[in-house]
């Protein structure tokens, strides 16, 4: 329950420093591009926690699925709700200029500021286990550099795979685009998190560039190029 405490910290922290670069930027809306660079921060470096619990905590902090499944729900719902327009999925706004919704410049940037916000959780998430505050941490900072890979099959399999959950997220977003938030949120919440555990033998089903850059591109078993194929242009294709 300590472990589980100490999670909780560190998602708390994560999300009130997204909440305040929101809060700080509402006024200047040129800027929007680090909107995203705080939403796709507080996604990947809470989604690393997440893997973290799903790897070690269930089976060293006595956590079920049942307890893992809810706290990916819970992350995804509140990232929804702080970060709303502000996805933190390149996928995302690379289709928004597709639809002429956005320029080329905004939409660079946007995806840039994504990129570098999954870095620097990264970062953070590898100094954070690092401290060891509970024997979970403890066993993550020893595997920190030695990290399971979340591709779990071959090439094909797993672009077959980004690209199928890709294309039914898509779908279901733009269903919902100009529905409220409060039906908007939770059913894409629950959709993810679906896809997600659905998948979790196959790829994870990120559908989302900047994540899996964050999540697994460091772990080996494949090269980077691969991990592209699968995670970037499987998401892309969908």
């Amino acid at each position: 329950m300590s472990g589980l405490n100490a999670s909780l910290g560190y998602f708390l922290a994560v999300v009130i420093f997204a909440a305040s670069v929101r809060t700080l930027l509402k006024k200047w809306p040129r800027f929007s591009f680090i909107l995203e660079f705080a939403s796709s921060f507080m996604l990947v470096a809470c989604r690393l926690e997440v893997q973290t619990i799903v790897e070690v905590g269930e089976w060293a902090g006595g956590l079920g699925p049942d307890v893992t499944v809810t706290m990916l729900f819970v992350v995804l719902l509140t990232h929804g709700v702080i970060c709303g327009g502000a996805p933190g999925n390149p996928t995302l706004v690379v289709l928004k200029f597709l639809q002429l919704e956005a320029t080329t410049l905004p939409t660079l940037l946007a995806v840039a500021a994504q990129f570098l916000g999954a870095h620097l959780a990264l970062l953070v998430a590898v100094y954070y286990w690092s401290l060891e505050l509970t024997d979970m941490h403890m066993i993550k900072n020893l595997m920190a550099r030695e990290c399971s890979t979340s591709l779990l099959v071959s090439l094909l399999q797993g672009f077959f795979t980004e690209c199928v959950c890709a294309l039914i997220f898509h779908l279901v977003h733009l269903n919902l685009r100009r529905r409220s938030a409060l039906i908007q949120v939770p059913l894409i919440a629950i959709l993810l998190t679906f896809l997600s555990h659905t998948a979790r033998g196959y790829t994870s089903a990120y559908m989302n560039p900047s994540l899996a850059y964050g999540l697994t591109f460091h772990c080996p078993g494949f090269t980077f190029t691969e991990y592209a194929v699968v995670y970037w242009l499987g998401s892309l294709t969908g």
